[in-house]
């Protein structure tokens, strides 16, 4: 049988808009405030979306790039 693949541990830091969201492959989202940063686990060449989220009442999300999970900073 095949192993799934190990997940490796990355991070992403937000310094520009009020609220980012990382929206996985699978459907998941981690909301990453200003000046902050979150530490998650990704699965090798998993995309990812950045949406920027400048109003949290509406609903509105705007796509601001498209990225690999190696493309992802290693955690400090």
């Amino acid at each position: 049988m095949p192993q799934a693949p190990q997940k490796i541990r990355k991070q992403y830091v937000n310094t520009e808009y009020p609220n980012l969201v990382l929206r996985f492959e699978d459907g998941h989202e981690i909301v990453v405030k200003r000046d902050t940063g979150k530490i998650f686990d990704i699965y090798p060449g998993e995309t990812v979306r950045l949406l920027a989220v400048f109003d949290p009442d509406a609903r509105e999300r705007e796509l601001i790039a498209t990225r690999k999970a190696e493309e992802f900073d290693d955690p400090s």
